[in-house]
């Protein structure tokens, strides 16, 4: 059993400080740094996850550098400001083959849509490998429709779904597992709901629950069991501070 995870990968960064004063130059809080704490981030952040849950798995990424830093009041664990690099130089995938994707069996599309996947990529991957999970933000299409599940985040479905509707895309919508945040996900018609806890931090924790999925499924080739195990990893990472691995 071995996995490859293809998708854009950055470094989140947090940095965790104090602010007890504002600025006397401009009204902004003066935040002092105390710690910082790093995380492998999209596409390197699903396949973090599945190493940790044991699956062996491969990592096709960016070659670049891209840096997410948040900047994060400790205390309340209030984000002040997020600063990104390194996305304007990622570079298109290359050198993926029918040959290398049969070494896995199971390949998870992590598509951040920051350039390194594009929608042909995409459609070749499904077509050339028999299971396939895909997590993208691109809005759903037809590059899409050999692929054996969609993983879609509520906002994404939204924009995708009049499309999907208007083209007539039944295929779609009995592959896509819709999460809902605090509410669970949604698959076929039907909600599976999770256990209502605090939340500290939502980031990654998509990441998380894709990584769930597969796993699961690749032990009980059941999708409905997949979902509930998915579930409960997403609820026990957004019980955390930053970005997380189960």
């Amino acid at each position: 059993m071995k996995a490859l995870v293809v998708g854009d990968s950055c470094t989140d960064v947090y940095l965790y400080g104090n602010c007890r004063r504002l600025c006397p130059d401009a009204p902004v809080p003066v935040f002092v740094p105390l710690y910082q704490k790093d995380n492998k981030g999209m596409a390197g952040n699903v396949y973090q996850n599945l190493v940790s849950l044991g699956i062996p798995a491969v990592l096709k990424t960016n070659n670049n550098a891209v840096v997410k830093t948040r900047y994060v009041e400790e205390k309340t664990n209030h984000m002040l400001l997020r600063v990104d690099s390194g996305e304007e130089r990622i570079n298109r995938m290359s050198g993926l083959t029918v040959g290398f994707l049969k070494d896995f069996t199971v390949v998870v599309i992590s598509d951040y849509n920051k350039g390194f996947l594009h929608e042909e990529d995409i459609k070749f991957i499904c077509e050339n490998h028999p299971l396939v999970f895909i997590d993208t933000k691109k809005i759903i299409g037809d590059y899409c429709k050999e692929s054996s599940y969609i993983k879609i985040n509520s906002e994404e479905h939204r924009r995708s779904f009049q499309e999907i509707n208007n083209q007539s895309k039944e295929w779609a919508n009995k592959k896509m597992i819709v999460t809902l945040g605090s509410g669970g996900c949604e698959f076929d018609g039907k909600k599976y709901p999770v256990s209502q806890v605090e939340i500290k931090d939502t980031s990654g924790a998509g990441d998380t629950f894709l990584a769930g999925l597969v796993y699961e499924y690749l032990k009980r080739e059941d999708i409905y069991e997949a979902m509930e195990f998915a579930n409960k990893c997403a609820t026990r990472v957004v019980q955390m501070k930053g970005v997380n691995v189960i």
